[in-house]
């Protein structure tokens, strides 16, 4: 495989923030989704699927349930004694007074020694909430055919409202002119899913650069401050692309999938989404259940009715509940006569009998970790 000779490295906690709810108690790469998932499952089956044998994970806190999900990274072949997968805790000396490192630029800095210890000649760097299926190995012919001192993977769509996303301004031969860095979103826009493949020295000479000169923002001072510098070319990525900025993007991208053609390109044959295995029973369906259109996880018991809604593994739907348009997440108990529409559940927690809630797709109701409605 023509990528085997790149170091991959995964942001497991960045952009935390657009997702309050969900990363309260967790980081944003252990983020439930699609039934059986979690978000760090995509970039990090994307890279093991293009033949990357070594990657790192960085994480910033709330990290013990994604150390839970990846173990010893043996669902994606990276439980190995050579290379394989690396937890990348924040790294502080004794004189720092901070704690956790504050940005991109501070992250790279503390896992220096990883990058610098490896003999791969490329790095690739990903984030973990944009939910897509890429071949590394085109992004990586791309990468070398055009030249380029570092590839850019974008999409073009409407731009998420996250703190500085980069769009993109291509020339011709797909050389990036210029960038915009903007935290509104909502415009159609080439923005950029922060999947970079650059030669492992000219990291590590931005990185040194970048400490030596207190930079503090990745997308301005290393790459926007670059365009004129070094050769930032752009690889266009097709089919589904979804990057979270909002609750509201997070449900939607769930309720994405329960269309079949959504599915079959992030889930395809070719390059498999690969996770965590858990031994569960097939779902239980009882005589009163009634199901149409969802997505439903080993372990389930059902009993009452389920319409367009995503539930995870272990969710418990008592007698004559109605669940519909729902994303139910590992463990959640509903009780009999219950009734939710639109509503996000998230793992452990219990709606007694006969108790309603009702969302809307544009805001739906979010029930907490372990809550009791």
């Amino acid at each position: 495989m023509r990528a085997n000779n790149v170091l991959g490295i995964i942001y497991a906690s960045t952009y935390d923030q657009s997702l309050p709810e969900l990363t309260n108690m967790r980081t944003m790469g252990s983020v439930p989704f699609g039934g059986r998932y979690r978000l760090i499952d995509f970039p990090l089956s994307n890279m093991v699927n293009s033949g990357i044998s070594k990657v790192g994970v960085i994480t910033k806190s709330n990290y013990r349930s994604l150390m839970d999900h990846l173990g010893t990274g043996k669902p994606w072949d990276l439980s190995r004694k050579r290379e394989g997968m690396f937890i990348l805790p924040p790294f502080n000396s004794a004189e720092d007074s901070g704690g956790l490192f504050a940005n991109r630029i501070d992250a790279l800095v503390g896992c220096a020694s990883f990058i610098s210890s490896s003999t791969n000649e490329y790095v690739l760097l990903c984030d973990c909430n944009t939910i897509c299926n890429i071949d590394i190995n085109l992004l990586f012919d791309a990468h070398e055919q055009s030249g380029a001192d570092i590839t850019a993977a974008y999409c073009h769509g409407t731009v998420p409202a996250l703190n500085n996303t980069m769009t993109f301004d291509l020339d011709s031969d797909g050389r990036i002119k210029e960038i915009a860095i903007s935290s509104v979103g909502g415009e159609e826009g080439n923005y950029s899913l922060n999947v970079f493949l650059l030669k492992k020295s000219l990291l590590e000479r931005l990185i040194s650069q970048a400490a030596s000169m207190h930079y503090t923002d990745f997308e301005r001072d290393l790459i926007q401050a670059n365009v004129g510098v070094l050769k930032i070319c752009g690889y266009k990525t097709e089919g589904f692309v979804v990057t979270l900025d909002s609750l509201k993007s997070f449900y939607d991208a769930n309720m994405a999938l329960l269309d079949l053609n959504n599915r079959s390109e992030l889930f395809c044959r070719k390059r498999p989404v690969y996770t965590k295995v858990r031994d569960e029973v097939p779902a239980i369906y009882g005589l009163g259940a009634a199901v149409k259109n969802s997505l439903v996880a080993d372990g389930c018991k059902i009993e009452g009715t389920v319409e367009n809604s995503i539930l995870f593994r272990g969710v418990t739907i008592g007698k004559d509940a109605v669940v519909k348009n729902s994303i139910i997440m590992q463990g959640a108990y509903i009780g009999s006569g219950a009734t939710l529409n639109s509503v996000i559940m998230d793992k452990i927690s219990i709606i007694k009998p006969d108790k309603s809630l009702c969302g809307t797709n544009t805001f739906p109701v979010y029930v907490g970790k372990g809550i009791v409605v």
